[in-house]
């Protein structure tokens, strides 16, 4: 139990060490027209993975692995919009060897990251648990003003886009989506079916 016990703390450590690092690199780096894709969202991101991570009772080494992953998912977007999640992987296998994670845990780190990718394929239950933290708004109070931000930063790259065509877009990815770890399933759903109902009956 002291083994384990030091060895979390050890992980702690390290990941304070890292957040410290990438928030720096997204807060330099990140375009100012990257309305939703922001720090903010990283942020956001990654408490709510801590959150469901924690409901969904992974161990230590699993949720250290799912921090990291949700704090990196978006840093490709420094570099690239399109195709992202591959150069946060890429930015991964760049960083995280300083900080001393292993081959096999990027690898497995990058797997969680990708799950991210639109339309989501989780591969494990750690890609579930960031899948779902990714689009964790979905489902919450803060939809209607997180998916402005989100209509924000696409009207920067089509400034032709007008709302109705955002909401039936919107529309269309709700009816698709679903969430996969079972505390997202039971606690977002309802509102999630909400939002979609308020979506159509505005059409």
């Amino acid at each position: 139990m002291k083994e384990n016990s030091t060895h979390y703390a050890m992980d702690e450590v390290v990941f304070d060490q890292l957040k410290r690092e990438v928030i720096g690199e997204l807060e330099k780096k990140l375009p100012p027209y990257l309305k939703y894709h922001s720090v903010d969202h990283t942020a956001g991101v990654l408490t709510d993975a801590i959150l469901i991570a924690n409901e969904e009772g992974v161990s230590e080494s699993e949720l250290f692995k799912i921090k990291i992953a949700a704090l990196l998912h978006d840093t490709g977007f420094m570099f690239t919009y399109q195709n992202h999640e591959e150069a946060s992987c890429a930015y991964a296998k760049v960083i995280l060897p300083k900080f001393h994670i292993s081959p096999e845990d990027i690898g497995h780190i990058c797997e969680i990251i990708m799950a991210t990718k639109i339309p989501q394929s989780p591969k494990d239950q750690c890609g579930n648990i960031l899948a779902d933290a990714d689009l964790a708004y979905l489902g919450t109070e803060d939809f209607s003003t997180i998916s402005s931000l989100l209509f924000a930063e696409l009207k920067y790259f089509n400034p032709l886009l007008e709302l109705k065509a955002w909401n039936e877009i919107q529309i269309k990815f709700l009816k698709q989506h679903q969430y996969f770890t079972q505390y997202c399933i039971t606690h977002k759903t309802s509102n999630k079916k909400t939002h979609l109902e308020r979506l159509m009956g505005g059409l």
